[in-house]
C-alpha cells in the first residue's frame, strides 16, 4: 500500500514543522532530506515529507527539485500533494512560491489549489486576503527586514498573482466562517471563472480545519504547515495523544545550540540562552578575513562543561545585517555564516554532541546537508511547528530545526527540558 499524503517543503525547518503537525493529527510520518533515493524506506508511513532547500534557490533549480520530489511521491502512491512554504510567505516578486506552485499544478493537472499560509498559534492570520503577523500587517512586521526575503507587502492575492502565470481569486472570511461546504462551493466558483489559485482567509484553527475538509480530493494543496491539521481526517485518521516528554535519562547527552537566524524572536531567545549557558558569537568579518573561526569555536565548545549546552550564534540586529550585506553582498553574507555554522556543527558532532538545536531555515538546511542526514523520524513537539527529531542512521542524532520566527522567549530552555 502506498503513502496517502506527500509533502514538498521548501526548507528544512518548514518540513519538520509540518511533519510534527501530521504526527500530532495521527499520521505516521517520515521525513526525507532532499528527494529520496529510490530505495528510501518509508516503513508504514501514511505521509512522507520531502525537505528541500529551495526557498531562496534560483527559480529553475527550485522548480526542478520540486518536480523531482513530486515524481518520487507519486511513484510511491501519494494521493494528495501539499506544497508547504513559510507562514510569512517568504518569497520575492520573481518567486519561488508562484513558479513552483505552477509547475506542480501543471504536472498534476490541478484545477484549483488553495493558498493559505495562516498559522494562528504562531500569530499568522489571513484576513481579506492580507497576511498578518500578530496585530501587524506582514509589511509592517519584522519580516520587512528579513535578510533574504524582505516582505514589504501583505496582499496575498497580488503577491501570488505577481509570481504565477495563472489567475488568483479570494475566498473571504465570511465564506470560510460558514464552513467547509461553503468553502468548497467557493472553490468550485473560482474554478468555473478560470482562477487557478484561491487565497483563503483563516484567523483561527477551526477555519483551517474547515478548509482542510473542503480540499478533500484536491490534487494539490499549498500553504503553511498549520493547514495540514485538517488533512489526516480526510483519510480516516484521528489525532493521537501527545507525548509530554521524550526521554527520562538522568544523564542528558551533550547539547549545542546553533543560531543563524536574525529574526526578532530568535534574538530574544538567544538573549535568555546566553544568560544561562556558555555562549560564543561568530563574527562575519573574522570569517571574511580567513580567521580559524570554525576551529576556535569547536575548541572553545570542547572546553566547556559537558553537562551544559553551548550556544554558538551569528544572529545580528537589522542594522548590522544591513551593514554586512552592503559590505559582502546579501547572498554572500548569508552563505558565509551558514557554511561556518554548518562546519562547526560537523566538528561538534564528531566531538560527541548528540543533541543539536538549530535556529533559522537557511542555517538548518546548511547544517543538515553538512551532516549528510538523509532522513528523520518525528518526535515530541517543543512548540507549535517545532518538534524534536531523530536521524535515521546507525548513530542517531537528536535534532530540532526551528524557523527563526517560531517559539516563545524560553524556547531553548523548554526544548532541553523536554528531553532531560
Amino acid at each position: 500500500m502506498g503513502i496517502l499524503l506527500g509533502v514538498i517543503a521548501d526548507d528544512f525547518t518548514g518540513a519538520t514543522d509540518i511533519a510534527s503537525i501530521l504526527v500530532r493529527e495521527g499520521m505516521r510520518t517520515v521525513m526525507s532530506i532532499g528527494v529520496p533515493a529510490p530505495a528510501f524506506d518509508v516503513h508504514d508511513a501514511d505521509a512522507v515529507v520531502v525537505a528541500l532547500k529551495s526557498r531562496t534557490a534560483p527559480v529553475s533549480e527550485a522548480v526542478a527539485q520540486s518536480l523531482g520530489a513530486l515524481q518520487w511521491l507519486r511513484t510511491h502512491g501519494a494521493e494528495q500533494i501539499f506544497f508547504k512554504y513559510c507562514s510569512t510567505f517568504d518569497s520575492t516578486a520573481q518567486g519561488n512560491i508562484g513558479p513552483v506552485a505552477d509547475a506542480l499544478s501543471d504536472a498534476l493537472d490541478a484545477k484549483i489549489a488553495v493558498v493559505c499560509p495562516a498559522f494562528p498559534k504562531n500569530g499568522r492570520t489571513v484576513f481579506n486576503g492580507h497576511l498578518f503577523v500578530g496585530r501587524q500587517l506582514l509589511q509592517d512586521s519584522p519580516m520587512k527586514d528579513h535578510p533574504l526575503t524582505p516582505m514589504r507587502r501583505s496582499d496575498l492575492v497580488s503577491l501570488m498573482a505577481e509570481q504565477s502565470a495563472h489567475d488568483v481569486g479570494l475566498v473571504p472570511h465570511e465564506v470560510v466562517s460558514a464552513g467547509d461546504a461553503a468553502i468548497a462551493e467557493a472553490f468550485a466558483g473560482l474554478t468555473e471563472t478560470g482562477q487557478r489559485y484561491a487565497v483563503t482567509d483563516a484567523i483561527h484553527d477551526e477555519h483551517l480545519r474547515s478548509i482542510g475538509r473542503a480540499v478533500r480530493g484536491h490534487k494539490l494543496v499549498t500553504g503553511g504547515s498549520a493547514l495540514a491539521m485538517g488533512l489526516p481526517a480526510n483519510f480516516g485518521i484521528s489525532p493521537r495523544k501527545p507525548v509530554e516528554r521524550a526521554y527520562g535519562s538522568s544523564t542528558p547527552p551533550r547539547a549545542a545550540i546553533l543560531a543563524g537566524s536574525c529574526s526578532a524572536a530568535t534574538r530574544q531567545q538567544l538573549a535568555r540562552a546566553r544568560a544561562l549557558w556558555p555562549s560564543r558569537r561568530i563574527d562575519l568579518d573574522a570569517i571574511a578575513e580567513k580567521h580559524p573561526v570554525v576551529e576556535e569555536a569547536i575548541s572553545w565548545a570542547k572546553s566547556q562543561p559537558v553537562d551544559r549546552p553551548v550556544v554558538i550564534y551569528g544572529s545580528a540586529d537589522p542594522d548590522e545585517v544591513e551593514e554586512n550585506q552592503a559590505k559582502y553582498g546579501r547572498e554572500q553574507a548569508g552563505a558565509m555564516m551558514e557554511h561556518t555554522l554548518a562546519a562547526i556543527a560537523e566538528g561538534l558532532v564528531a566531538d560527541g554532541v548528540s543533541r543539536l538545536l538549530v535556529a533559522g531555515g537557511e542555517t538548518s538546511g546548511a547544517v543538515i546537508s553538512a551532516l549528510k542526514i538523509q532522513g528523520l523520524s518525528i518526535g515530541v513537539e517543543i512548540a507549535p511547528g517545532v518538534p524534536w527529531t531523530t536521524t535515521l542512521s546507525d548513530r542517531p542524532l537528536q535534532v530540532a530545526l526551528k524557523s527563526g520566527n517560531f517559539g516563545g522567549p524560553d524556547f531553548f530552555e523548554r526544548a532541553l527540558d523536554i528531553i532531560a
